[in-house]
């Protein structure tokens, strides 16, 4: 018998013990602990609504490492940090050691001795968990080839906040579902109690053990997860409806060739018209207009992903507060 999660009615306990937790993956976290992460964006992003001061972090730093370039997640976790009361230190792979050669153990117990926490985004998964393993620091993974959590938190936040719930909804994925978001949004839909469906062409279907280990947890929560090629299967009577680039950082070669390959996958109006009526678009950018998505739909009064660009703020605040203090 699968549990149904009611968000009204779940005690969210404010002494959760997530102090000191790394953020790898949102597999790595139950149900209970999601729901309180995303209860604690709520309560930090009224606080910066309000202009009151809310400086849980006094004293404290992050340490920032980007092997990959950013515009949101830079800019989101330094404003975090110092909405916060604390202080984040950017470092590119040409300003350390890691990116001349020095080990990842090595980096971790250094950077351990000067910083509260570590925020890493690179392209291998197996370099977050290395430097987890060996940080005596809670490490945030700000985004591998594998996995994208925070943005998801992100997502999570944005789709409570516009539908009033989770437990219940239709998400839907349309392109590279061998991807981080693809494999984020699915870990975090089944824990929050919400059906997901991903569309993809053959050849670029999600990770058959994260799938594998979605649907374990989606038993536990009612969450139902369907893989399909097909995406007007996948789109049919979606509450929220998501996409990412077609070509990610690092596949640039393959850019003709996934044109092609996406074609049918891209998000506009005629697909969306088998979504409910009421239903969100979500993207955590940056977009490219005229390829995975229409401007109409982007640009449209459907689209929230300028509100869920900036709930990467909040969220980003409830990871940091809750894994530091």
């Amino acid at each position: 018998m699968s549990n149904v999660i009611n968000w009204n009615a779940m005690s969210v306990s404010k002494k959760m013990q997530l102090k000191g937790k790394d953020f790898l993956s949102l597999a790595d976290f139950q149900t209970d602990e999601i729901l309180a992460l995303l209860e604690e964006a709520k309560e930090l992003k009224s606080l910066q609504k309000q202009g009151k001061p809310h400086p849980f972090l006094n004293g404290k730093v992050l340490g920032m490492i980007f092997e990959k370039s950013s515009t949101r997640t830079r800019v989101s976790f330094e404003v975090g940090m110092l909405q916060l009361g604390g202080h984040a230190i950017f470092l590119s792979s040409k300003d350390i050691q890691l990116g001349r050669g020095e080990s990842i153990s090595d980096t971790a117990k250094v950077l351990s001795r000067y910083v509260d926490s570590i925020m890493i985004r690179t392209f291998s998964h197996d370099s977050v968990k290395e430097l987890a393993e060996h940080a005596t620091v809670p490490v945030i993974n700000g985004l591998t080839d594998l996995h994208h959590p925070t943005q998801v938190m992100a997502d999570l936040l944005t789709i409570l906040e516009h539908k009033g719930k989770l437990a219940g909804l239709k998400m839907c994925y349309l392109g590279d579902g061998n991807n981080n978001m693809a494999h984020s949004l699915m870990e975090g839909a089944v824990k929050v109690g919400m059906d997901i469906s991903i569309a993809s062409p053959p050849g670029y279907l999600p990770d058959g053990k994260i799938t594998e280990n979605a649907i374990k947890a989606g038993e536990q929560t009612g969450s139902k997860v369907i893989i399909t090629n097909d995406p007007k299967v996948a789109i049919s009577d979606a509450d929220v409806v998501v996409t990412d680039v077609w070509t990610s950082m690092g596949q640039e070669a393959e850019m003709e060739k996934r044109l092609k390959a996406f074609e049918a996958f891209q998000v506009n109006e005629e697909l969306c018209k088998l979504a409910k009526s009421d239903y969100i678009f979500l993207h955590c950018l940056p977009a490219h207009r005229g390829e995975e998505v229409t401007a109409e739909i982007i640009d449209g009064p459907h689209s929230v992903v300028f509100d869920e660009a900036e709930n990467r703020l909040h969220a980003q605040k409830a990871i940091l507060k809750l894994l530091l203090v």
